[in-house]
């Protein structure tokens, strides 16, 4: 069964604490946090994430999915880390070197974090592959980052599939992670390509009872 990484993204100013304690009674199994800085992507939402990180760490024992769309990795893994996330991932593109992407791996292990690197839609799902036996999740993207509610770019569908085809040949235990336009009419195509772990933001919390759309989301 899929795991359900569900996006905090778009909940409504002053009804946070009511949408957090909704969403574990629902039983997603994490909280997804947008982490954007404004220059990696347009949007900001860096503070407000913050926020929102520190409050649910203060009610729920749920584990967090900290995505960092950022062109400072190294300053998000620090200032994210204070929320003890499970998973911290960051952007591919936002490295300039080989030599970047491992110290930010290894930086998110000595913070006890679990790892992901996360690809856009135009980046080579090639590019990823050196990587993944450092890694424990790979984030791919299928939409541009930046924004809720986005329609997922088909083309993606065989990223993940490729994508799958070489952690089995590879004997590789890498989660594969998709976000972007996930919901009831798209998580089929997604979940036979070979993805396991799914972010839905808009389409749950769209929803007046999260737990049915996240049930028919692992279950579909």
């Amino acid at each position: 069964m899929v795991e359900i990484s569900t996006s905090i993204l778009t909940v409504k100013e002053g009804e946070e604490a009511e949408t957090f304690f909704a969403l574990e009674k629902a039983r997603t199994d994490y909280f997804h946090i947008d982490v954007m800085d404004g220059k990696f992507v347009e949007k900001d939402t860096y503070q407000k994430m913050m926020e929102y990180s520190s409050y649910i760490r203060r009610i729920s024992n749920l584990p967090m999915d900290v995505h960092l769309m950022v062109e400072d990795i190294k300053k998000g893994i620090e200032d994210f880390s204070s929320v003890e996330p499970n998973v911290i991932t960051f952007h591919l593109e936002a490295c300039k070197n080989e030599e970047e992407v491992m110290e930010n791996i290894k930086k998110i292990k000595e913070m006890g974090a679990k790892v992901g690197i996360s690809v856009k839609p135009n980046t080579p799902i090639e590019e990823v592959y050196q990587y993944l036996p450092y890694i424990h999740i790979c984030l791919v993207m299928t939409v541009e980052p930046g924004k809720g509610g986005q329609t997922l770019i088909t083309d993606m569908i065989d990223k993940i599939a490729t994508l799958k085809k070489y952690i089995e040949q590879n004997n590789l235990e890498t989660d594969i992670e998709v976000d972007g336009g996930i919901n009831l009419k798209t998580v089929q195509r997604v979940k036979s390509a070979g993805a396991n772990i799914l972010v839905a933001g808009t389409a749950i919390l769209a929803g007046t009872d999260y737990s049915i759309i996240i049930n028919e989301l692992k279950n579909s």
